[in-house]
């Protein structure tokens, strides 16, 4: 649909203009303590979590001698929502946002129109010393570190073992897409994959093209004018081969087209469950129904896992990327003292707390010698290694738009064509972001 001058303007000069935006209805109130008002004192703005955000600050602030109190304020659910008010605060040039816990896929957005305190040389050496390669990825922006990486999370291959040698399938190496889809339909099995139009479409597809050696945008710094997708390349027809198949031919399961992750879960502990890709909160979800005596103890002693898939023999997988990094922001009161509250947030040791009592897989390599984290999670190991290869959805300061394009051609995965979708796709992409078309 064609938009008007002012649309087209308004997109052309995002990133700012984006987040300036929202500020014609009011900023946002967020819920929880609220800021801070005490002159040592610091407001971190939280993402839900059982309560280990919470308990961290409380650590930090105790230890820290009175040089500093963090008060955390809890920010919504879902992150595009976070992402939403923390946008329209930071334009705003609120002076509360000492700290705040980030999605990756956000803080190209937040970084280019300059919202972020820049973070200290002295810090950057500190907070990335021993952090997996992914964090690091998704905590910088134009070659620069942007953010300090507090955890980090990926996605990795769930199967069942009963399935996997019923089919003949050596587990003790890496596996293909082609692989499990066989074995599932040779089984008669279904598929853990998210196959609704949300967030865990984007999640899939940048993991299929990132694996076959693509990336979704082929310039993540370029403007809205010249950016240019690498979703009509081999590696998108090929991840769009992986979806349509899986799709069409049903392995996914009646319910896919409305399968998030919690949904994929369900299905793999039923009966018809073979291989899922999903993220670490499979297993204490898994350990929990055992012992509320909603799932059986063989289900559990069934569960194998590894390294996400590859789309082909001889190329490593890069698995999805999640986690949560600690922005500063730039117009905060002291945001000197905040980046010293960080580095005691993102200590090793609390990392490795955070991971058994949260369930959120530490950014740094040491925190995995404790040795509760093997108790808790017996696929640490895994999940360390698949870090270190993760790659980020697309960094940049149009995310949304991307994103967004991407769920509304890429689902239902029933109706993706390898031969239309991606061209589709890049498209429809290219048109939004020139203002030639509406999300």
């Amino acid at each position: 649909m064609p938009t008007s001058r002012r649309t087209r303007n308004a997109v052309k000069n995002r990133p700012k203009a984006a987040v300036l935006a929202g500020l014609v209805i009011g900023t946002m109130a967020m819920s929880g303590c609220g800021p801070a008002e005490a002159d040592n004192s610091l407001t971190w703005y939280i993402n839900p979590d059982a309560g280990g955000q919470a308990e961290i600050a409380q650590r930090c602030s105790d230890e820290s001698g009175g040089r500093y109190s963090i008060e955390t304020s809890l920010l919504p659910n879902d992150a595009a929502s976070q992402r939403e008010q923390l946008a329209r605060r930071l334009a705003a040039g609120d002076s509360s946002l000492d700290i705040m816990s980030l999605d990756p896929p956000f803080v190209a957005e937040l970084a280019e129109p300059g919202f972020l305190a820049p973070v200290p040389d002295d810090v950057a050496a500190a907070t990335t010393e021993n952090v997996v390669e992914g964090a690091l990825a998704g905590a910088t922006w134009k070659d620069e570190l942007v953010t300090v990486p507090f955890w980090a999370n990926t996605q990795i291959l769930w199967y069942r073992k009963s399935v996997a040698e019923a089919a003949g399938l050596d587990m003790s190496g890496p596996v293909t897409w082609e692989q499990i889809m066989e074995a599932a339909r040779t089984q008669d099995k279904t598929l853990g994959v998210q196959g609704a139009q949300a967030e865990s479409m984007t999640v899939w597809v940048n993991a299929l093209i990132e694996s076959a050696g693509g990336s979704i945008i082929v310039d993540p710094e370029a403007t809205a004018e010249t950016i240019e997708l690498g979703l009509d390349t081999e590696a998108g027809i090929a991840a769009a081969d992986v979806i349509s198949t899986i799709g069409e031919d049903g392995l996914g399961g009646p319910g896919l087209p409305t399968q998030a992750e919690n949904e994929s879960l369900i299905g793999f502990q039923g009966d018809s469950g073979s291989f899922m890709v999903n993220w670490p909160f499979v297993w204490p979800a898994t350990v929990a129904a055992v012992e509320a005596g909603t799932l059986d103890q063989a289900v559990l002693d069934d569960i194998g896992w590894g390294i996400y898939p590859r789309m082909s023999e001889d190329q490593e997988a890069a698995p999805p990327l999640g986690g949560i990094n600690l922005g500063v922001g730039a117009e905060s009161d002291d945001p000197e003292l905040a980046y010293e509250a960080i580095q005691c947030i993102v200590s090793v040791e609390n990392q490795a707390e955070y991971f058994v009592t949260n369930g959120n897989p530490p950014a740094n390599t040491e925190a995995y010698e404790d040795p509760r984290i093997e108790e808790s999670f017996p696929m640490s190991e895994t999940i360390r290694d698949s870090l270190q290869v993760a790659a980020p959805r697309p960094q940049t300061p149009f995310y949304n738009e991307v994103s967004t394009g991407i769920q509304q051609t890429w689902a239902p995965p029933a109706a993706v064509d390898p031969e239309t979708t991606p061209e589709t796709s890049s498209n429809f992409i290219t048109s939004v972001l020139r203002g030639e078309q509406l999300l």
